[in-house]
Protein backbone atom coordinates (compact mmCIF):
# COMPACT_ATOMS: atom_id res chain seq x y z
CA UNK A 1 0.00 0.00 0.00
CA UNK A 2 2.36 2.24 0.72
CA UNK A 3 4.77 1.14 -2.41
CA UNK A 4 0.99 2.32 -4.61
CA UNK A 5 0.91 5.49 -2.67
CA UNK A 6 4.36 6.19 -3.43
CA UNK A 7 4.27 5.17 -6.86
CA UNK A 8 0.81 7.84 -7.56
CA UNK A 9 2.64 10.45 -5.56
CA UNK A 10 5.52 10.15 -8.07
CA UNK A 11 3.30 9.91 -11.10
CA UNK A 12 1.37 13.36 -9.48
CA UNK A 13 4.06 15.12 -10.28
CA UNK A 14 3.73 14.62 -13.90
CA UNK A 15 0.47 16.07 -13.70
CA UNK A 16 1.03 19.05 -11.79
CA UNK A 17 3.96 19.64 -14.49
CA UNK A 18 1.24 19.14 -17.17
CA UNK A 19 -1.20 20.97 -15.22
CA UNK A 20 1.36 23.85 -14.80
CA UNK A 21 1.69 23.81 -18.60
CA UNK A 22 -1.93 23.75 -19.72
CA UNK A 23 -2.69 26.17 -17.38
CA UNK A 24 -0.55 28.84 -19.47
CA UNK A 25 -2.82 28.41 -22.01
CA UNK A 26 -5.13 32.07 -22.47
CA UNK A 27 -8.23 30.17 -22.90
CA UNK A 28 -7.68 28.84 -19.38
CA UNK A 29 -6.66 32.49 -18.11
CA UNK A 30 -10.21 33.57 -19.24
CA UNK A 31 -12.11 30.98 -17.86
CA UNK A 32 -10.84 30.93 -14.47
CA UNK A 33 -11.41 34.85 -14.15
CA UNK A 34 -15.42 34.51 -14.35
CA UNK A 35 -18.06 33.45 -12.50
CA UNK A 36 -19.99 32.16 -15.34
CA UNK A 37 -18.98 30.81 -18.87
CA UNK A 38 -20.51 31.04 -22.16
CA UNK A 39 -21.12 28.07 -24.52
CA UNK A 40 -17.74 28.56 -25.89
CA UNK A 41 -15.87 28.64 -22.54
CA UNK A 42 -17.67 25.34 -21.51
CA UNK A 43 -17.20 23.41 -24.73
CA UNK A 44 -13.17 24.32 -24.34
CA UNK A 45 -13.48 23.57 -20.73
CA UNK A 46 -15.03 19.98 -21.13
CA UNK A 47 -11.92 19.92 -23.19
CA UNK A 48 -9.23 20.66 -21.52
CA UNK A 49 -10.63 18.63 -18.31
CA UNK A 50 -11.40 15.65 -19.95
CA UNK A 51 -8.25 15.78 -21.74
CA UNK A 52 -6.34 16.11 -17.96
CA UNK A 53 -8.77 12.97 -16.47
CA UNK A 54 -7.29 10.89 -19.67
CA UNK A 55 -3.97 11.58 -18.91
CA UNK A 56 -4.46 10.84 -15.38
CA UNK A 57 -5.87 7.73 -16.14
CA UNK A 58 -3.10 6.72 -18.55
CA UNK A 59 -0.65 7.43 -15.52
CA UNK A 60 -2.00 5.36 -13.26
CA UNK A 61 -0.90 1.55 -12.11
CA UNK A 62 -2.46 -1.30 -13.29
CA UNK A 63 -3.24 -3.78 -10.40
CA UNK A 64 -3.79 -7.23 -10.44
CA UNK A 65 -6.71 -8.15 -8.54
CA UNK A 66 -5.54 -12.07 -8.60
CA UNK A 67 -2.07 -11.74 -7.98
CA UNK A 68 -1.55 -8.22 -6.58
CA UNK A 69 0.76 -6.68 -8.52
CA UNK A 70 1.66 -3.76 -10.03
CA UNK A 71 2.13 -2.48 -13.90
CA UNK A 72 3.70 0.77 -14.05
CA UNK A 73 1.60 1.93 -16.73
CA UNK A 74 -1.79 1.17 -17.46
CA UNK A 75 -2.72 0.95 -21.32
CA UNK A 76 -4.77 -1.97 -21.75
CA UNK A 77 -6.50 -3.63 -19.13
CA UNK A 78 -7.02 -7.69 -18.24
CA UNK A 79 -10.30 -8.69 -17.01
CA UNK A 80 -8.59 -8.93 -13.49
CA UNK A 81 -6.92 -5.82 -13.65
CA UNK A 82 -8.20 -2.39 -12.58
CA UNK A 83 -6.12 0.96 -12.56
CA UNK A 84 -5.41 3.66 -9.61
CA UNK A 85 -4.89 6.51 -11.22
CA UNK A 86 -5.53 10.39 -10.77
CA UNK A 87 -8.48 10.42 -13.34
CA UNK A 88 -10.79 12.04 -10.54
CA UNK A 89 -8.03 14.96 -10.37
CA UNK A 90 -9.42 16.53 -14.25
CA UNK A 91 -13.22 15.81 -13.46
CA UNK A 92 -12.93 17.59 -10.17
CA UNK A 93 -11.40 20.54 -11.40
CA UNK A 94 -14.08 20.78 -14.23
CA UNK A 95 -16.65 20.46 -11.14
CA UNK A 96 -15.22 23.07 -8.98
CA UNK A 97 -14.63 25.96 -11.66
CA UNK A 98 -17.33 24.93 -14.55
CA UNK A 99 -20.27 24.16 -12.61
CA UNK A 100 -22.29 20.75 -12.91
CA UNK A 101 -22.92 21.16 -16.94
CA UNK A 102 -19.04 20.96 -17.00
CA UNK A 103 -18.41 18.35 -14.25
CA UNK A 104 -21.03 15.91 -15.95
CA UNK A 105 -19.83 15.98 -19.46
CA UNK A 106 -16.05 15.83 -18.53
CA UNK A 107 -16.88 12.58 -16.00
CA UNK A 108 -19.12 11.23 -18.66
CA UNK A 109 -16.21 11.54 -21.26
CA UNK A 110 -13.34 10.44 -19.13
CA UNK A 111 -15.95 7.76 -17.92
CA UNK A 112 -15.96 6.73 -21.09
CA UNK A 113 -12.43 6.44 -22.29
CA UNK A 114 -12.10 4.38 -18.75
CA UNK A 115 -14.43 2.05 -20.00
CA UNK A 116 -13.06 1.42 -22.91
CA UNK A 117 -9.71 0.41 -21.34
CA UNK A 118 -11.86 -2.78 -19.89
CA UNK A 119 -10.91 -4.42 -16.50
CA UNK A 120 -13.77 -5.62 -14.39
CA UNK A 121 -13.91 -2.19 -12.88
CA UNK A 122 -14.68 -0.61 -15.84
CA UNK A 123 -18.41 -0.14 -15.48
CA UNK A 124 -18.08 1.22 -12.10
CA UNK A 125 -15.24 3.55 -12.62
CA UNK A 126 -16.41 5.45 -15.19
CA UNK A 127 -19.93 6.04 -13.92
CA UNK A 128 -17.92 7.30 -10.85
CA UNK A 129 -16.61 9.86 -13.22
CA UNK A 130 -19.61 11.26 -13.64
CA UNK A 131 -20.64 11.05 -10.25
CA UNK A 132 -17.03 12.65 -9.90
CA UNK A 133 -18.04 15.79 -11.34
CA UNK A 134 -21.44 16.40 -9.72
CA UNK A 135 -19.76 15.98 -6.33
CA UNK A 136 -17.01 18.85 -7.00
CA UNK A 137 -20.60 20.88 -8.81
CA UNK A 138 -21.53 21.08 -5.25
CA UNK A 139 -19.24 22.45 -3.93
CA UNK A 140 -19.18 25.19 -7.19
CA UNK A 141 -22.65 26.31 -6.31
CA UNK A 142 -22.01 26.66 -2.10
CA UNK A 143 -18.60 28.44 -2.70
CA UNK A 144 -17.76 31.34 -4.67
CA UNK A 145 -13.89 31.29 -3.49
CA UNK A 146 -12.39 27.47 -3.49
CA UNK A 147 -9.86 27.08 -0.67
CA UNK A 148 -7.13 24.35 -0.60
CA UNK A 149 -9.16 22.53 2.21
CA UNK A 150 -12.25 22.26 -0.27
CA UNK A 151 -10.35 21.27 -2.91
CA UNK A 152 -8.81 18.26 -1.25
CA UNK A 153 -12.18 17.47 0.34
CA UNK A 154 -13.67 17.05 -3.46
CA UNK A 155 -10.91 14.68 -4.48
CA UNK A 156 -11.36 13.04 -1.70
CA UNK A 157 -14.79 12.68 -1.50
CA UNK A 158 -15.31 11.37 -5.07
CA UNK A 159 -12.63 9.16 -4.22
CA UNK A 160 -14.28 7.31 -1.59
CA UNK A 161 -17.75 7.56 -3.95
CA UNK A 162 -15.67 5.61 -6.61
CA UNK A 163 -13.92 3.01 -4.43
CA UNK A 164 -17.78 2.19 -2.77
CA UNK A 165 -19.41 1.84 -6.50
CA UNK A 166 -16.29 -0.27 -7.30
CA UNK A 167 -17.64 -2.30 -3.94
CA UNK A 168 -21.37 -2.48 -5.45
CA UNK A 169 -21.19 -2.67 -9.07
CA UNK A 170 -17.69 -4.77 -9.76
CA UNK A 171 -18.06 -8.47 -9.81
CA UNK A 172 -16.64 -10.42 -8.45
CA UNK A 173 -17.27 -8.70 -5.11
CA UNK A 174 -14.36 -10.58 -3.20
CA UNK A 175 -12.47 -9.42 -5.80
CA UNK A 176 -13.48 -6.06 -5.82
CA UNK A 177 -13.66 -5.88 -1.67
CA UNK A 178 -9.48 -7.00 -2.28
CA UNK A 179 -8.77 -4.05 -4.70
CA UNK A 180 -10.69 -1.39 -2.46
CA UNK A 181 -8.31 -2.76 0.63
CA UNK A 182 -5.25 -2.49 -1.65
CA UNK A 183 -5.27 1.14 -3.76
CA UNK A 184 -8.40 2.65 -1.51
CA UNK A 185 -6.75 4.47 0.91
CA UNK A 186 -3.47 5.92 -1.20
CA UNK A 187 -6.08 6.74 -4.09
CA UNK A 188 -8.28 9.02 -1.77
CA UNK A 189 -4.85 10.73 -0.40
CA UNK A 190 -3.15 11.16 -3.60
CA UNK A 191 -6.18 12.55 -5.49
CA UNK A 192 -6.99 14.51 -2.88
CA UNK A 193 -3.49 15.93 -2.73
CA UNK A 194 -3.80 16.48 -6.64
CA UNK A 195 -7.04 18.59 -6.71
CA UNK A 196 -5.08 20.68 -4.06
CA UNK A 197 -1.87 20.92 -5.79
CA UNK A 198 -4.00 21.50 -9.03
CA UNK A 199 -6.28 24.50 -7.39
CA UNK A 200 -2.59 25.61 -6.13
CA UNK A 201 -1.13 26.43 -9.82
CA UNK A 202 -4.35 27.90 -10.63
CA UNK A 203 -4.20 30.06 -7.83
CA UNK A 204 -0.33 30.75 -8.87
CA UNK A 205 -1.89 31.86 -12.19
CA UNK A 206 -4.29 34.26 -10.57
CA UNK A 207 -1.31 35.63 -8.65
CA UNK A 208 0.93 36.25 -11.25
CA UNK A 209 -2.21 37.75 -13.56
CA UNK A 210 -3.30 40.22 -10.75
CA UNK A 211 0.39 40.55 -9.84
CA UNK A 212 0.98 41.62 -13.53
CA UNK A 213 -2.49 43.98 -13.56
CA UNK A 214 -1.36 45.94 -10.48
CA UNK A 215 1.92 46.59 -12.07
CA UNK A 216 0.69 47.74 -14.95
CA UNK A 217 -2.03 49.94 -13.33
CA UNK A 218 1.22 51.34 -11.07
CA UNK A 219 2.96 52.07 -14.33
CA UNK A 220 -0.33 53.77 -15.56
CA UNK A 221 -0.56 55.83 -13.21
CA UNK A 222 2.91 56.75 -12.57
CA UNK A 223 2.58 57.72 -16.50
CA UNK A 224 -0.61 59.74 -15.74
CA UNK A 225 0.31 61.50 -12.61
CA UNK A 226 3.89 62.48 -15.04
CA UNK A 227 1.97 63.44 -18.14
CA UNK A 228 -0.58 65.66 -17.19
CA UNK A 229 1.50 68.70 -16.05
CA UNK A 230 2.93 68.38 -20.10
CA UNK A 231 -0.23 67.97 -21.56
CA UNK A 232 -2.24 70.62 -20.49
CA UNK A 233 -1.25 72.99 -23.51
CA UNK A 234 -1.99 70.45 -25.95
CA UNK A 235 0.33 67.95 -28.16
CA UNK A 236 3.64 69.48 -29.59
CA UNK A 237 6.66 69.09 -30.13
CA UNK A 238 7.74 70.21 -26.58
CA UNK A 239 5.13 67.79 -24.48
CA UNK A 240 5.58 64.86 -27.15
CA UNK A 241 9.57 64.82 -26.55
CA UNK A 242 8.74 64.68 -22.65
CA UNK A 243 6.17 62.25 -23.10
CA UNK A 244 8.20 59.95 -25.34
CA UNK A 245 11.54 60.16 -22.54
CA UNK A 246 8.39 59.03 -19.56
CA UNK A 247 7.29 56.29 -21.57
CA UNK A 248 10.31 55.04 -22.99
CA UNK A 249 11.91 54.69 -19.81
CA UNK A 250 8.15 52.57 -18.49
CA UNK A 251 8.48 49.95 -21.48
CA UNK A 252 10.78 47.60 -22.90
CA UNK A 253 11.80 49.04 -26.65
CA UNK A 254 14.21 50.02 -28.36
CA UNK A 255 12.63 53.34 -28.90
CA UNK A 256 9.27 55.29 -29.14
CA UNK A 257 7.88 58.63 -30.81
CA UNK A 258 5.22 60.42 -31.48
CA UNK A 259 4.16 61.19 -35.07
CA UNK A 260 1.59 63.96 -36.48
CA UNK A 261 0.30 64.34 -39.70
CA UNK A 262 3.29 62.60 -41.40
CA UNK A 263 5.75 64.58 -38.72
CA UNK A 264 7.80 63.29 -35.89
CA UNK A 265 7.11 65.68 -33.39
CA UNK A 266 9.54 63.29 -31.13
CA UNK A 267 11.49 60.68 -30.89
CA UNK A 268 13.60 58.99 -28.27
CA UNK A 269 15.62 56.30 -27.94
CA UNK A 270 17.71 53.77 -30.95
CA UNK A 271 17.04 54.02 -34.32
CA UNK A 272 15.52 55.41 -37.25
CA UNK A 273 12.18 57.18 -37.08
CA UNK A 274 9.22 56.89 -39.25
CA UNK A 275 7.62 60.07 -40.23
CA UNK A 276 5.19 58.56 -42.82
CA UNK A 277 3.78 55.74 -40.22
CA UNK A 278 0.42 56.37 -39.49
CA UNK A 279 -2.82 54.62 -37.72
CA UNK A 280 -6.13 55.62 -39.44
CA UNK A 281 -8.76 53.39 -38.48
CA UNK A 282 -7.09 49.90 -37.16
CA UNK A 283 -6.67 50.00 -33.18
CA UNK A 284 -3.28 49.06 -33.61
CA UNK A 285 -1.09 47.68 -36.57
CA UNK A 286 2.55 45.33 -36.53
CA UNK A 287 4.94 46.04 -39.02
CA UNK A 288 8.23 46.13 -39.88
CA UNK A 289 10.53 48.72 -41.84
CA UNK A 290 14.03 48.06 -41.96
CA UNK A 291 15.78 46.63 -38.65
CA UNK A 292 12.78 47.76 -36.50
CA UNK A 293 9.31 46.03 -35.62
CA UNK A 294 7.34 48.85 -35.02
CA UNK A 295 3.99 48.65 -33.21
CA UNK A 296 1.87 51.72 -33.85
CA UNK A 297 -1.71 53.36 -32.83
CA UNK A 298 -3.66 56.55 -33.04
CA UNK A 299 -3.96 58.97 -30.23
CA UNK A 300 -7.31 60.07 -30.01
CA UNK A 301 -8.79 63.01 -28.63
CA UNK A 302 -12.37 62.46 -28.26
CA UNK A 303 -13.38 61.63 -31.71
CA UNK A 304 -10.34 63.32 -33.52
CA UNK A 305 -7.63 61.84 -34.03
CA UNK A 306 -4.51 64.16 -32.91
CA UNK A 307 -1.39 61.66 -33.89
CA UNK A 308 0.75 58.24 -33.70
CA UNK A 309 2.05 56.59 -31.10
CA UNK A 310 5.20 54.19 -32.19
CA UNK A 311 7.04 51.61 -30.06
CA UNK A 312 9.91 50.71 -32.01
CA UNK A 313 11.74 46.47 -31.20
CA UNK A 314 14.28 44.89 -32.38
CA UNK A 315 13.80 43.11 -36.63
CA UNK A 316 12.58 40.18 -36.19
CA UNK A 317 11.35 40.22 -32.16
CA UNK A 318 7.97 38.63 -31.31
CA UNK A 319 5.81 41.12 -30.17
CA UNK A 320 4.02 39.98 -26.52
CA UNK A 321 0.25 40.68 -25.70
CA UNK A 322 1.49 42.88 -23.22
CA UNK A 323 3.41 45.29 -25.42
CA UNK A 324 0.40 45.45 -27.79
CA UNK A 325 -1.78 45.96 -24.60
CA UNK A 326 0.89 48.92 -23.89
CA UNK A 327 0.75 50.56 -26.77
CA UNK A 328 -2.78 50.51 -27.00
CA UNK A 329 -3.14 51.61 -22.78
CA UNK A 330 -0.57 54.47 -23.25
CA UNK A 331 -2.20 55.55 -25.90
CA UNK A 332 -5.75 56.29 -24.90
CA UNK A 333 -4.10 57.81 -21.89
CA UNK A 334 -2.46 60.08 -23.81
CA UNK A 335 -5.97 60.52 -25.12
CA UNK A 336 -7.37 60.67 -22.40
CA UNK A 337 -5.30 63.38 -21.16
CA UNK A 338 -5.33 65.36 -23.70
CA UNK A 339 -9.40 65.53 -23.76
CA UNK A 340 -9.26 66.10 -19.97
CA UNK A 341 -7.16 68.98 -20.52
CA UNK A 342 -9.26 70.44 -23.05
CA UNK A 343 -12.03 70.37 -20.54
CA UNK A 344 -10.35 71.56 -18.09
CA UNK A 345 -8.86 74.73 -20.57
CA UNK A 346 -12.65 75.21 -21.81
CA UNK A 347 -14.20 75.00 -17.66
CA UNK A 348 -11.73 77.47 -16.98
CA UNK A 349 -12.80 79.70 -19.87
CA UNK A 350 -16.10 79.40 -18.95
CA UNK A 351 -15.60 80.50 -15.31
CA UNK A 352 -13.34 83.17 -16.38
CA UNK A 353 -16.32 84.13 -18.83
CA UNK A 354 -18.87 83.84 -15.73
CA UNK A 355 -16.26 85.70 -13.46
CA UNK A 356 -16.28 88.65 -15.90
CA UNK A 357 -19.85 88.71 -17.05
CA UNK A 358 -20.17 89.13 -12.93
CA UNK A 359 -17.82 92.08 -13.13
CA UNK A 360 -19.85 93.47 -15.90
CA UNK A 361 -23.13 93.37 -14.44
CA UNK A 362 -21.79 95.48 -11.32
CA UNK A 363 -23.36 98.43 -13.25
CA UNK A 364 -22.64 102.12 -11.21
CA UNK A 365 -26.05 103.04 -11.41
CA UNK A 366 -25.52 105.94 -9.32
CA UNK A 367 -23.65 107.61 -12.15
CA UNK A 368 -27.36 109.88 -13.14
CA UNK A 369 -27.60 110.83 -9.56
CA UNK A 370 -23.55 111.89 -9.91
CA UNK A 371 -23.99 113.77 -12.79
CA UNK A 372 -26.67 115.93 -10.93
CA UNK A 373 -24.46 116.68 -8.72
CA UNK A 374 -21.76 117.83 -9.92
CA UNK A 375 -24.09 119.92 -12.28
CA UNK A 376 -25.59 121.73 -9.45
CA UNK A 377 -21.64 121.99 -8.02
CA UNK A 378 -20.60 123.35 -11.34
CA UNK A 379 -22.01 127.02 -10.88
CA UNK A 380 -21.82 127.35 -6.98
CA UNK A 381 -18.55 125.36 -6.30
CA UNK A 382 -16.60 125.03 -9.26
CA UNK A 383 -13.49 123.38 -7.69
CA UNK A 384 -15.41 120.93 -6.19
CA UNK A 385 -17.21 120.12 -9.21
CA UNK A 386 -13.71 119.52 -10.79
CA UNK A 387 -12.75 117.18 -7.39
CA UNK A 388 -15.66 114.98 -8.11
CA UNK A 389 -15.54 114.98 -11.83
CA UNK A 390 -11.83 113.67 -10.84
CA UNK A 391 -13.07 110.82 -8.37
CA UNK A 392 -15.75 110.35 -10.88
CA UNK A 393 -13.30 109.61 -13.80
CA UNK A 394 -11.68 107.12 -11.24
CA UNK A 395 -14.25 105.49 -10.23
CA UNK A 396 -15.32 104.42 -14.02
CA UNK A 397 -11.81 103.58 -14.88
CA UNK A 398 -11.54 100.91 -12.26
CA UNK A 399 -14.52 99.69 -13.17
CA UNK A 400 -13.38 99.67 -16.88
CA UNK A 401 -10.56 98.04 -15.91
CA UNK A 402 -12.27 95.12 -13.36
CA UNK A 403 -13.45 93.60 -16.17
CA UNK A 404 -10.33 92.85 -17.65
CA UNK A 405 -8.31 92.07 -14.30
CA UNK A 406 -8.87 88.67 -12.40
CA UNK A 407 -6.92 90.16 -9.35
CA UNK A 408 -6.47 93.76 -7.71
CA UNK A 409 -5.23 94.92 -4.21
CA UNK A 410 -7.09 95.40 -1.25
CA UNK A 411 -4.90 98.96 -2.19
CA UNK A 412 -6.56 99.32 -4.92
CA UNK A 413 -10.33 98.41 -3.86
CA UNK A 414 -9.82 100.68 -1.26
CA UNK A 415 -8.67 103.88 -3.23
CA UNK A 416 -11.75 102.60 -5.62
CA UNK A 417 -14.59 102.93 -2.49
CA UNK A 418 -12.52 105.86 -1.52
CA UNK A 419 -13.50 107.45 -4.64
CA UNK A 420 -16.98 106.15 -4.23
CA UNK A 421 -17.61 107.48 -1.45
CA UNK A 422 -16.20 110.96 -1.42
CA UNK A 423 -18.69 111.53 -4.44
CA UNK A 424 -21.58 109.80 -2.07
CA UNK A 425 -20.72 112.13 0.62
CA UNK A 426 -21.00 115.15 -1.49
CA UNK A 427 -24.16 113.79 -2.78
CA UNK A 428 -25.63 113.72 0.64
CA UNK A 429 -24.39 116.95 1.79
CA UNK A 430 -22.14 115.62 4.77
CA UNK A 431 -24.72 113.56 6.49
CA UNK A 432 -22.57 110.51 5.73
CA UNK A 433 -19.59 109.90 7.78
CA UNK A 434 -17.02 107.46 6.84
CA UNK A 435 -14.52 105.73 9.75
CA UNK A 436 -11.85 103.72 8.49
CA UNK A 437 -9.33 100.86 10.74
CA UNK A 438 -7.20 99.93 8.37
CA UNK A 439 -4.14 98.01 9.37
CA UNK A 440 -1.48 98.90 6.07
CA UNK A 441 0.41 96.03 6.33
CA UNK A 442 -2.50 94.09 4.69
CA UNK A 443 -3.55 96.01 1.61
CA UNK A 444 -1.12 93.84 -0.46
CA UNK A 445 -3.32 91.16 -0.30
CA UNK A 446 -4.72 89.97 -3.58
CA UNK A 447 -8.70 90.11 -3.97
CA UNK A 448 -11.11 89.66 -6.82
CA UNK A 449 -11.85 93.26 -8.71
CA UNK A 450 -14.62 95.00 -7.53
CA UNK A 451 -15.06 93.72 -4.43
CA UNK A 452 -15.15 96.29 -1.98
CA UNK A 453 -17.23 98.77 -3.55
CA UNK A 454 -20.73 96.68 -4.30
CA UNK A 455 -20.55 95.74 -0.41
CA UNK A 456 -20.27 99.78 0.60
CA UNK A 457 -22.33 100.68 -1.79
CA UNK A 458 -24.99 98.19 -0.06
CA UNK A 459 -23.96 99.57 3.52
CA UNK A 460 -24.45 103.65 2.36
CA UNK A 461 -28.24 103.03 0.40
CA UNK A 462 -29.31 101.00 3.30
CA UNK A 463 -27.77 103.32 5.87
CA UNK A 464 -29.38 106.44 4.37
CA UNK A 465 -32.96 105.36 4.62
CA UNK A 466 -33.27 107.33 7.63
CA UNK A 467 -33.33 111.13 8.13
CA UNK A 468 -30.31 112.61 9.99
CA UNK A 469 -26.82 111.52 9.71
CA UNK A 470 -25.53 107.99 9.64
CA UNK A 471 -22.05 106.35 9.86
CA UNK A 472 -20.47 103.17 7.49
CA UNK A 473 -17.37 101.56 9.11
CA UNK A 474 -14.64 99.79 6.94
CA UNK A 475 -12.49 97.30 8.55
CA UNK A 476 -9.48 95.61 6.82
CA UNK A 477 -6.61 93.61 9.68
CA UNK A 478 -4.79 91.35 9.58
CA UNK A 479 -6.33 87.53 11.11
CA UNK A 480 -5.76 84.07 11.64
CA UNK A 481 -3.32 84.28 9.10
CA UNK A 482 -5.09 86.28 6.54
CA UNK A 483 -7.14 89.28 6.20
CA UNK A 484 -10.26 89.86 7.73
CA UNK A 485 -12.50 92.86 6.00
CA UNK A 486 -15.72 93.93 7.62
CA UNK A 487 -18.42 97.04 6.69
CA UNK A 488 -20.98 97.87 8.50
CA UNK A 489 -23.90 100.36 8.61
CA UNK A 490 -26.06 101.69 11.12
CA UNK A 491 -29.17 101.60 8.55
CA UNK A 492 -32.50 98.95 9.91
CA UNK A 493 -30.47 96.24 9.92
CA UNK A 494 -31.76 92.35 8.02
CA UNK A 495 -34.09 89.95 9.66
CA UNK A 496 -32.35 86.79 10.96
CA UNK A 497 -34.06 84.34 9.31
CA UNK A 498 -33.32 86.63 5.82
CA UNK A 499 -29.93 86.79 6.38
CA UNK A 500 -29.57 83.38 5.09
CA UNK A 501 -30.75 84.56 1.85
CA UNK A 502 -28.58 87.19 1.40
CA UNK A 503 -25.67 87.13 -0.97
CA UNK A 504 -27.15 83.59 -2.09
CA UNK A 505 -29.75 84.57 -4.41
CA UNK A 506 -31.73 88.46 -5.03
CA UNK A 507 -33.98 89.06 -2.28
CA UNK A 508 -37.33 91.89 -2.76
CA UNK A 509 -37.23 94.83 -0.81
CA UNK A 510 -37.81 98.83 -1.06
CA UNK A 511 -34.18 99.47 -2.64
CA UNK A 512 -33.30 96.65 -4.62
CA UNK A 513 -32.78 92.87 -5.06
CA UNK A 514 -29.44 92.55 -3.49
CA UNK A 515 -28.09 91.16 -6.78
CA UNK A 516 -24.79 92.59 -5.94
CA UNK A 517 -23.69 91.00 -3.09
CA UNK A 518 -24.83 87.59 -4.88
CA UNK A 519 -22.28 88.57 -7.52
CA UNK A 520 -19.53 89.61 -5.28
CA UNK A 521 -20.38 86.08 -3.00
CA UNK A 522 -20.18 84.11 -6.26
CA UNK A 523 -17.10 85.75 -7.49
CA UNK A 524 -15.08 85.32 -3.91
CA UNK A 525 -16.26 81.12 -4.01
CA UNK A 526 -15.04 80.76 -7.33
CA UNK A 527 -11.31 82.48 -6.96
CA UNK A 528 -10.68 82.76 -3.79
CA UNK A 529 -12.63 79.60 -2.29
CA UNK A 530 -15.44 78.59 -0.61
CA UNK A 531 -14.02 79.69 2.91
CA UNK A 532 -14.08 83.23 1.59
CA UNK A 533 -17.41 83.71 1.26
CA UNK A 534 -19.57 86.70 2.42
CA UNK A 535 -21.11 86.32 5.80
CA UNK A 536 -24.00 88.62 7.62
CA UNK A 537 -25.59 89.95 10.75
CA UNK A 538 -27.16 92.02 12.58
CA UNK A 539 -27.24 93.55 15.98
CA UNK A 540 -30.45 94.28 17.86
CA UNK A 541 -30.15 98.17 17.53
CA UNK A 542 -29.70 97.26 13.84
CA UNK A 543 -27.41 97.75 11.20
CA UNK A 544 -25.71 95.36 9.00
CA UNK A 545 -22.49 93.62 9.08
CA UNK A 546 -21.32 92.77 6.01
CA UNK A 547 -17.77 90.57 6.29
CA UNK A 548 -15.53 88.08 4.56
CA UNK A 549 -11.98 86.55 4.82
CA UNK A 550 -9.41 86.27 2.10
CA UNK A 551 -6.33 83.51 2.92
CA UNK A 552 -2.87 85.29 2.40
CA UNK A 553 0.14 82.87 1.67
CA UNK A 554 3.91 84.24 2.01
CA UNK A 555 5.10 86.33 -1.13
CA UNK A 556 1.24 86.53 -1.74
CA UNK A 557 1.08 90.55 -3.75
CA UNK A 558 -0.62 91.99 -6.71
Amino acid sequence: MVELLLTMLERLGILVMIAFVLTRLSFFRDMIYRDHLNNDQRFKAILFFSFFGIIGTYSGVAFHSASGTYNVWAFDLANEEAIANSRVIGVVMAGLFGGWKVGLATGFLAGAHRYTLGGFTDFACGAASVMAGLIAACFYQSKKEITLKTAFAAGALSECVQMGMILLLAKPFDRALFLVQQIGLPMIIANGLGAALFLLIIKSVVKEEEKAAALQAQKTLRMASRTIPHLRNGLDAVSASVICEIVLKEVHANAVSINQQNEVLAFKGTGTAQPHLSVQRSPYIETSIGSDTILAAPIHQGEKQVGTLLFYFRAGQKISELAVESVLGISSLIGNQLQNAEVERTYTLAKEAEVKALQAQISPHFLFNSLNTIVSLTRIEPDQARRLLIDLARFLRKNLSATTAEWTSLSEELDHVRAYLSIEQTRFENRLSVHYEINESVLHAPVPPLTLQPIVENAVKYSMQGVGDHEVHIRIHPQNGGVAVSISDDGPGVEASRQKELGQKAVSSQKGSGIALVNVNRRLKMLVGEEAGLTFSSSQKGGLLVSFNIPIKVGDHV
